[in-house]
């Protein structure tokens, strides 16, 4: 059994009950995802499995046999930052920072999930095409939480990339 975690083929462990977030962290060396909550709650945790974000803290190792895993460590690096980091620096989308690598990976689903067409719960149209409103985005990102309170650059962050890539139409005046 074997995962494919930020390219490269990694034997899954043994132990059925090793949860995906204490392999990557533990077994594998991967300590950017961070264990917050290890209920699910917080976001802390989220990594991308083919293309998904999920609570790694949830999920056992070893269902993941032949998924493609992504952590923030694949996203970028501190020499080449990627769109979504570099505006988060710029929107200062972090404090502490702690929340940052779960709300980067979450950010990234995100956008994979509206130039998929994905509806979410204030979609006012589910059969339409997304049109990002701030109140879209803070859905969209609701189980990622920040104890130090940086949602709404963390917004701002994802409008500038959302707007830069063209995924979406952005609704500008509902977002005022």
């Amino acid at each position: 059994m074997h995962a494919r975690v930020n390219g490269t083929e990694h034997p899954l462990p043994h132990d059925s009950r090793r949860t995906l977030l204490d392999w990557l962290r533990e077994d594998l060396g991967l300590t950017g995802t961070k264990k917050g909550c290890d209920h699910g709650q917080c976001g802390a945790c989220t990594v991308l499995v083919d293309g998904r974000r999920i609570n790694s803290c949830l999920s056992l190792a070893q269902l993941h046999d032949g998924d493609a895993i992504e952590t923030i460590e694949a996203i970028g690096s501190a020499d080449a930052l990627a769109p979504l980091q570099r505006a988060f620096v710029a929107h200062d989308g972090f404090q502490c920072g702690y929340c940052t690598p779960g709300q980067i990976c979450s950010a990234k689903a995100l956008m994979a999930e509206l130039a998929e067409g994905w509806a979410s719960a204030v979609s006012g149209d589910v059969a339409a095409a997304p049109v990002v409103t701030r109140a879209e985005l803070q859905e969209r990102m609701s189980g990622n939480l920040c104890r130090c309170g940086a949602y709404s650059n963390i917004i701002a962050a994802l409008e500038e990339v959302i707007a830069a890539e063209g995924l979406v139409r952005i609704d500008a005046e509902a977002s005022a």
